[in-house]
């Protein structure tokens, strides 16, 4: 994985400041500079419309007592989709403007769910499911009490017959 994210982060600046001389030298500077911000303008509008439905489906969903999966997933890469757009270049736009894309995310999240399936191993500890190693017991309560029944017994009320008696 180290060796393919090196690549991936030499590889791609140096892919779009080539691609940029090329469309520069093409297109020429200014048009060049406007069609990089006008993308990320775009970017930014599709950002916030989208990711508003996004926001009002996981709400949505939240209501009805499930967790949103899929909207969590469409949010981050609604977040990766942004962040490309605002780096300048025509690579990243472009792979921006397709995670914009509703059948891209599913296909995305379905490819990623099937690894999941196939490779992934979970594991998942909760401070309930934690077992004392000192004890039979895997519940352990740690807290304070007062024996009220001498003091009640004083009063000529009698233990027995309270329902308020503690018991041991």
């Amino acid at each position: 994985m180290g060796p393919v994210l090196l690549l991936v982060m030499i590889g791609v600046p140096i892919a779009e400041i080539a691609t940029l001389i090329e469309v520069g030298g093409y297109l020429g500077l200014v048009p060049t500079i406007g069609i990089v911000t006008l993308t990320a303008f775009i970017g930014a509008a599709l950002l916030r419309w989208q990711g508003l439905a996004i926001l009002y489906s996981a709400q949505e969903c939240l209501r009805q007592n499930r967790f949103p999966v899929d909207e969590v997933f469409d949010g981050l890469c609604l977040i990766l989709a942004g962040t490309l757009l605002l780096a300048p270049g025509f690579i990243t736009d472009t792979a921006g403007l397709l995670l914009f894309a509703p059948p891209l995310r599913v296909l995305l999240r379905w490819l990623m769910a099937r690894q999941f399936v196939a490779y992934g191993h979970i594991q998942m500890e909760t401070p309930s499911a934690r077992v004392n190693p000192n004890s039979d017991d895997a519940t352990v309560i740690d807290g304070e009490c007062d024996d009220l029944t001498a003091a009640r017994e004083e009063n000529g009320e009698r233990a027995e017959n309270n329902p308020k008696r503690l018991e041991h």
